[in-house]
């Protein structure tokens, strides 16, 4: 299983698969990822987006060998997440030698009403 970045377990991510085996992860709502009362931190909503992309992308390469630095990222928030749990997948777009574009989502109770997407550019540091 691909590794995920420490700050996964600071969130309290779970990760499973959709039918293509690519990993989805869920953010609890907790105090923790709380930002006005009742509705979720845009950062917490901005780390689960960059976690997405990081673990579609590690998908795709089928490894966590290689370096993924990220260049740009940005954070489209379409409405507030609620006190319900989040989800999020990442969709590799572009995947080269050098450099990969992926899309993240993240959703609530239906994934054709997202509250947040991303648009992520990263380096690739490859193993020689």
């Amino acid at each position: 299983m691909i590794a995920l970045p420490p700050y996964a377990a600071l969130l309290g991510l779970t990760r499973t698969a959709d039918d293509r085996g690519v990993p989805v992860l869920t953010m609890p709502f907790a105090d923790g990822v709380l930002g006005r009362p009742g509705f979720l931190h845009g950062g917490a909503i901005a780390g689960l987006l960059e976690i997405a992309a990081i673990a579609a992308l590690r998908h795709a390469l089928g490894t966590d060998d290689a370096g993924v630095i990220p260049l740009t990222i940005t954070v489209d928030y379409r409405r507030g997440g609620r006190d319900a749990p989040t989800l999020a997948t990442g969709i590799v777009t572009r995947l080269g030698t050098r450099i990969a574009h992926v899309d993240a989502t993240a959703w609530q109770d239906d994934p054709a009403r997202p509250i947040a997407t991303a648009r992520t550019n990263w380096r690739l540091d490859r193993p020689s």
